[in-house]
């Protein structure tokens, strides 16, 4: 490679004429509309905030405040070298980059230096943010964040076409129809996992005990995010579904509880399932626990407070009057997916006693991030705030550690062989129950498949059994 010495073509008065029309210009921003130079106000959310609907991702929406008189001292030395920099790129740069560009550009690596999960979001990203926490997008269905200069896999969403590929947390994805994604910025590298519903995309990624990198080839689809299933697993046992935190998940999980109570009456446990849920909206997350926390009962009725560095972002969200499982136990399952929103309702439960976790250790995301619209369609989503448990533990690269753990296994029965049995005999007195009988077995085989959601389900009915809730106060 040759490294030629370029002549530098600044003049002292040039130099002056540039810095001082930059000032001039970043003053003019801060001086006359303070908290609007990245927008007006913003909510946070896991990983996605909407400005009316905070998440963990994110907070309740506030404006930011203007900076300190000391915050508005910029270093004129680092001033001179991106203008001298800005200066080289524009003249000496083999092909010609216009101005617009540079400075996007320049915003861009401003905020992908921060963390991993501040970003500029131009207007394409910015209303794809919008129709992933409305539910409804099209795409491959995955939640992504960077790792080691590549996208890694937080988790597949529920019926997607990630998911029913195989996609796991953790994957590293490298590239994208053979196009490296290597130091690529998340949302470019979203967009490009996005396109017409029926057209193909192959992706290469890297998956720890795979000697070789895996090629998934998959269709887009129209994603549609159903946030809440439920259904019962066996007759006493119940089982909701948590796929993400939208906007309508905390009324959707009163009712599908109300339904399975209602339907039920002699409901013994509930399997709260977490996996490879990436987050969503914080309020969500917040009525969620609140469904499963009674304050009265609770010396304590924290479920999340954060801390940042503008008064905005310090909040403190609590439990109200009532819970609508009352004394029946809960387990809820976690895993590496588990991040963000999911890993506060995890927290705020395990916290109190309202549950036991069971599963592997979660992902670790304990930012909130808000999502600052500008006024052209275009927005900042900038980490705001961390959050903290109940008891004032904070997850941020560390997780949900579960009371039980319990990995990913196949179960497999052992065949007994021929064994002689009543029903075996001739003329055996017949039993009125086979149907439900035959139903039983259907839920055991369903159980097998899945061998945390097995475990899940035989801790409950060793609570119920021995009559506990898995309530004490906290």
């Amino acid at each position: 490679m040759n490294v030629t010495s370029l002549p530098t073509s600044f003049s002292s008065a040039r130099l002056t004429r540039q810095l001082r029309s930059l000032f001039g210009a970043l003053l003019c921003v801060l001086a006359v509309q303070p908290g609007t130079l990245l927008g007006a106000e913003g909510s946070e959310g896991v990983d996605n905030a909407l400005p009316e609907n905070p998440t963990v991702d994110n907070q309740p929406n506030h404006t930011l405040e203007p900076s300190s008189p000391d915050a508005a001292r910029f270093p004129l030395e680092e001033l001179q070298l991106f203008a001298q920099i800005f200066d080289q790129i524009r003249t000496s740069y083999v092909e010609e980059v216009d101005d617009k560009t540079l400075l996007e550009n320049a915003i861009v690596g401003l905020l992908g230096e921060l963390d991993p999960h501040s970003m500029f979001l131009a207007e394409e990203s910015f209303s794809d943010l919008q129709e992933n926490t409305s539910g409804e997008f099209g795409g491959i269905g995955i939640e992504v964040g960077l790792k080691n200069g590549y996208i890694a896999v937080i988790s597949p969403i529920d019926d997607t076409p990630a998911a029913r590929a195989g996609l796991q947390p953790g994957d590293l994805i490298i590239e994208l129809n053979e196009q490296s994604l290597q130091g690529m910025g998340l949302g470019e590298a979203v967009t490009l996992m996005r396109g017409p519903v029926g057209s193909a995309i192959e992706l290469t990624v890297v998956r720890d005990g795979e000697p070789e990198p895996l090629v998934v080839k998959m269709v887009r689809d129209v994603v549609k995010i159903a946030s809440i299933r439920s259904r019962m697993l066996t007759t006493d046992f119940g089982y909701v579904r948590l796929a993400q935190f939208q906007e309508k998940t905390g009324a959707d999980f009163r009712k599908a509880l109300s339904k399975l109570l209602g339907e039920n009456p002699g409901l013994k446990g509930v399997v709260l399932d977490l996996r490879n849920n990436p987050g969503g909206l914080l309020p969500a997350s917040v009525a969620v626990a609140d469904a499963l926390l009674d304050s009265n009962q609770l010396d304590n009725p924290l479920i999340v407070y954060t801390e940042g560095r503008i008064p905005s972002s310090n909040t403190m969200l609590s439990a109200t009057p009532g819970d609508l499982l009352a004394d029946i136990p809960i387990v809820a399952l976690i895993n590496e997916g588990t991040a963000s929103a999911a890993e506060i309702v995890a927290g705020a439960l395990q916290d109190h006693g309202r549950a036991l976790i069971l599963g592997t250790e979660s992902f670790g995301k304990g930012s909130v991030q808000s999502v600052l619209p500008l006024n052209d369609g275009r927005a900042v989503k900038l980490t705001t705030a961390r959050y903290f448990t109940p008891k004032g533990r904070s997850i941020q690269a560390d997780g949900i550690k579960p009371d039980i753990f319990v990995g990913r296994a196949e179960i497999r029965q052992l065949d007994p062989g021929y064994t002689l049995k009543e029903s075996n005999l001739s003329g055996h007195l017949s039993n009125s129950e086979d149907g439900s009988s035959a139903t039983r077995k259907s839920s055991e085989t369903q159980l097998l498949e899945d061998n945390q959601l097995y475990e899940a389900v035989n801790l409950l009915k060793g609570l119920a059994i021995f009559g506990k809730s898995g309530h004490s106060k906290g």
